[in-house]
């Protein structure tokens, strides 16, 4: 099950790392996106899988293979939030740039390439 894990989290990581390097922000922040999921499911497989138990110790006396480490689901968890955090940030940002640049191609982006920014500071 790990080794599924491994290879899902570098399927995304790769995805992830084609559509950062796209000429569109739409593409790009698709692929953090994947990057940000693709780092939760790595934090998974390096963690193990541990099925049908529960995160909890009892006062008897158990070993470790008897319980889920609760530490990567609380990593996950916490990489989830900011994930959202800088997804959210990243879509604002591009809500600007292509209100400001009036494109979403990277490319195009720049003071000295923006017609339709001047057009509206003339206004």
């Amino acid at each position: 099950m790990e080794l599924l894990l491994a290879i899902i989290a570098g399927v995304l990581y790769a995805t992830g790392l084609y559509l950062m390097l796209r000429r569109r922000l739409a593409q790009l922040i698709v692929g953090l996106g994947l990057l940000a999921n693709g780092s939760n499911v790595l934090i998974l497989a390096a963690a193990g899988v541990t099925r049908g138990k529960p995160p909890i110790i009892s006062a008897t006396s158990v070993t470790a293979d008897q319980f889920a480490d609760p530490v990567p689901q609380a990593l996950i968890l916490t990489a989830i939030v900011i994930g959202f955090g800088v997804l959210a940030f990243s879509l604002v940002l591009a809500y600007r740039v292509h209100e400001s640049s009036g494109s979403d191609d990277i490319d195009a982006i720049g003071p000295h390439r923006s017609t339709h920014a001047s057009a509206r500071i003339e206004h």
